[in-house]
Parts: structure tokens; sequence; C-alpha cells
């Protein structure tokens, strides 16, 4: 399980009323390792790497690797729209800034397959990658790939979601948060207030893949808001996070309680939340009951703005994969006080604890706050969102 301890670089909690992130600690860790860190910024910041480099136990005739470093990125599957849209385009990009065109990239996708990755891994490691970043199918099963690379020297860091293993660094989202926003996002559309509770109201659960480690965390935070509030009539965990395997279980649920039963629907993504809809629609179930989402998909935020799908969650993608690039070259060219001063907090899964681990915020994304998530990021542009079929449920968002 994974377990994060957020450092004092943590971004600020961001408050939504008096029920905004309910239960939430950020505990802050004591410490050599914590004062390392802590130091580290204030070195990078001013420009003292050297200085502070015995300090921080870094050995001062360490020779600096130069630009042509050597880098793996492996990416899970093509379902989610954001990987090949914006994760390895913006990686790849930053790697590039970084090392003045000089540094490379080996990309691979596993579509899915755990099998597929655990290859692909090994290739990496068979071409001596100084570095390689993997967004894991099976946080599990990737394990000894990752202890076949330390062995062979190369440096391991998990993106968006820890893998087991002697990782040396860890880039992703608040996967907790992510879960309580939904949660909370989705007991205001029922019209609960903040603590109130409707057992008489009743939810379909339908989260991630079991085998994903972020799905339990996305589970842990959703609960925290659901839990003794509202009645979960059913529960899935759906199969590599296929739509379709959504859609069959919103079926599945509608058959088993009837779909004037269901109040709403928490799901875990969005592409899931498209099978659910198309579910839902099939059944002639109208209204739609609310639905929830996560990644901010371009169709998801369509949905949201129609009112198909009552929310998503934005996701800063290009903060995310800007900085594993920069972890990732850091590490690779030795740099250990810069690359400190990147990832100020920690994790830890069954095996090593103490990551260093970048943390990056989320936002729920509701009709009313396209505009200032996705629109002003230059995620997508109004004219991509407002099509024709959208234009008026643009102008009434004030999207025009």
């Amino acid at each position: 399980m994974e377990n994060v301890t957020r450092g004092p670089a943590a971004g600020k909690a961001r408050g939504r009323g008096n029920g905004a992130r309910r239960g939430r600690t950020r505990g802050t860790a004591g410490g050599a390792i914590r004062g390392a860190a802590t130091l580290a910024a204030v070195c990078a910041l001013t420009l003292a790497v050297s200085s502070c480099s015995s300090v921080l136990g870094e050995d001062d005739t360490t020779q600096h690797k130069g630009d042509d470093v050597k880098i793996g990125l492996l990416l899970p599957e093509k379902e989610t729209a954001r990987y090949e849209k914006f994760d390895r385009p913006v990686f790849e990009k930053e790697v590039q800034q970084l090392t003045n065109s000089k540094g490379s990239v080996t990309y691979a996708n596993a579509d899915g397959k755990a099998s597929t990755q655990e290859e692909q891994f090994s290739r990496m490691i068979d071409q001596h990658m100084d570095t390689i970043v993997v967004d894991s199918v099976d946080a599990k099963t990737i394990a000894s790939q990752v202890r076949t690379a330390k062995d062979a020297g190369i440096n391991v860091i998990a993106y968006d979601r820890l893998a087991e293993g002697p990782v040396d660094g860890y880039v992703t989202f608040d996967g907790e948060l992510v879960g309580q926003e939904q949660a909370q996002a989705l007991t205001e559309a029922l019209g609960l207030k903040p603590g109130e509770n409707d057992q008489k109201t009743k939810i379909v659960m339908i989260n991630g893949a079991s085998n994903d480690p972020n799905t339990a965390l996305f589970k842990k935070g959703a609960l925290r808001e659901l839990s003794n509030r509202v009645t979960i009539a059913k529960s899935y965990d759906t199969a590599d996070w296929k739509p379709s395997n959504a859609r069959a279980h919103m079926a599945d649920a509608i058959k088993e309680l009837g779909g004037q039963q269901i109040d709403g629907v928490y799901s875990a993504n969005d592409g899931m939340a498209g099978g659910i809809i198309d579910a839902l629609k099939s059944a002639g179930i109208s209204p739609l009951p609310p639905v929830t989402g996560q990644d901010a998909e371009l169709t998801a935020v369509q949905r949201v703005i129609s009112g198909e799908q009552y929310m998503s969650v934005y996701k800063p993608y290009r903060d995310e994969a800007a900085a594993a690039a920069k972890m990732a070259v850091k590490i690779s060219q030795h740099r250990m006080v810069e690359y400190d001063a990147l990832a100020m907090d920690r994790s830890q899964n069954s095996s090593t604890k103490r990551i260093p681990s970048h943390l990056v915020q989320v936002q729920p994304l509701t009709k009313s706050t396209v505009k200032a998530t996705v629109v002003r990021d230059k995620i997508y542009t109004v004219r991509q969102i407002c099509t024709s079929k959208y234009t008026l449920a643009c102008q009434e968002a004030g999207l025009e």
C-alpha cells in the first residue's frame, strides 16, 4: 500500500468551504532526510550547490554526467487519452530542453498488458538506460524488473502510480484527494450538506482496476466522504479500466437495483464514465443521475458542459510530466542536490521507505470551472470543446 508523507514543499490545501478536504492530514517528517531535502531546496535556490553538497553527504568529487543522458519512458495503456496526447510529448520535450537536445528518450506503451511492459522494461535494461521512468500496468509484477534495473546501475522513477521494488523516486497526483473531490462533488450533486447523512440515497461505485495501486487511493479518498453518508448499493472493480467493462457493471447494477433506485454513480475516471452513461441511456433512464469522472478528457468535458456527466477531476498532466522529466535528467546526471530539491515529499511501497516524491495537486472540473481549468491552461481551446453539437450548452456555460 502506498503511503505518502508531504513535506514543506507540498502545495497548500485548496479549500472549498467548510467541507474542503475533510479528514485529510498533511504530516511533516522530521529527521535527517527531511532536513536534507529542505536544505537541498535552499541550496538550489541560492545556486550554492558546491558548498551544500558536502553538508548533504554528496561526495564533492562526484563526476556529473553530461547532457547525453539516455532515459526510458514506459507508459501503461492507450485507453486513457492523456498518455499519448500530453504525458509523452511533454516529457520528451522537457528532456530535450534540459539537455540542450543531447539527451534521448526511448518510449514504449504497454497497451494495458503487464507482460508486454515487462518485456519493454527488460529491453530498456539491455539498452543501458541511465534512468527508466515507469507508469506500471501492474505495480507488483514489475518489481522484478525494477530490481534487475537497480542491479544494473539504472535509476528507476515510478510515474503516476507507485511501482513495487527499490524505486529511486515517484511523481504522481494526490490520489486520495482525487477520490475525495469526486465523492464530495457527488454528495453535493445529491443535495447533501457537509456532514449530512441520508442512507436512503443509493449510489453505485465503479472503481478502477484492482491491480492499479492508485485505485485503492481513489477509493480510500472517496469512501472517506461516502461511508455512513449514503448507501453504496453496488460496488465494482473494473478490469483494465475499460469503458466496456464499466458499461457492463452499470448494466448489471441497473438490472439488480432498478434504474430509478440509483441516485448517483461514482465513476473513477472519464473513460469509464462514458461507458456508464451509455448504459444508463440504453436503459432509458432519464434524467441521468450525477456521474463523476477523472482526467478531464475532451469528451468528458463536453459531457460536463452538456450536463450528461456531473464532474471530472482536472489533473495538470503537463506539470506531472515535466516534473518527471526534470527528476529523470537530474538523477541521470548525478546532480543529487537538484534532484532532492525536486522531490520534497516521501512515499513508501512494501519494500522501500522514504522514496523521494513529487506530488502534483488536482482540481475538480464542473460546468462552472471549465474556463478556469482546461481552457486557462490551454489543454483544450473553446473551439475544440464547443463543436456544433455543444454550441447551445457552451453559450449557457459562458464558453463563447
